[in-house]
């Protein structure tokens, strides 16, 4: 790992950053990876570092690293994509690069963390273009079963992401899907 002190009023912050890419970029270690992924990832959360990070091209780094198999690659990936997915040119990068799809598949990852940067990048990335697509029945009724979890922070993110993205219609819609779909696997829906 780079080995350099860095102060964010210093005018060498897109040389930094730039320096954390290509040493991500060119080394062989994967615990090297995850550290400058990390890093990067936590960078994506300060706006001073937002428009060097497009330049550089690292939505695309995170957003490549949805679909590896390192773990870590993938929950970094996805954290520092909900970091930038609050930025309007960092969303519409992610659209235009079909990363709905790409942080819809992380909904089913093992890891909570991971879950919970997906749902929040995929309301972040909610544009007037972007709705339907973020509110299709597959989506919502994965919502609805996050919306069941035992997990206070998956329950509650999962009911403001149904609550804030969608109309009431969209949601009953979808709970009558699913209340097909379970039923026709005899599994019923849990009670409330």
């Amino acid at each position: 790992m780079m080995k350099r002190n860095f102060s964010p009023e210093t005018s060498d912050r897109f040389e930094y950053l730039q320096a954390l890419v290509t040493e991500f970029q060119d080394s062989d270690s994967e615990e090297a990876k995850e550290q400058v992924l990390a890093n990067l990832a936590n960078f994506a959360y300060d706006p001073k570092n937002t428009e060097y990070l497009r330049q550089l091209q690292v939505t695309d780094l995170f957003l490549d690293m949805l679909t590896e198999k390192n773990e870590n690659f993938i929950e970094f990936g996805m954290g520092g994509l909900c970091n930038l997915s609050m930025d309007p040119d960092c969303r519409d990068l992610i659209l235009d690069s079909d990363g709905i799809s790409l942080i819809t598949n992380c909904l089913s990852n093992q890891r909570e963390e991971t879950v919970l940067s997906a749902i929040t990048t995929l309301m972040n990335l909610v544009t007037p273009a972007s709705q339907s697509q973020l509110t299709e029945p597959g989506i919502l009724q994965c919502m609805l079963r996050f919306s069941l979890a035992e997990s206070p922070r998956l329950h509650n993110l999962a009911a403001v992401f149904l609550q804030d993205c969608c109309t009431k219609d969209q949601v009953r819609q979808a709970e009558q899907q699913m209340q097909g779909q379970q039923m026709a696997v005899g599994i019923p829906l849990p009670k409330d």
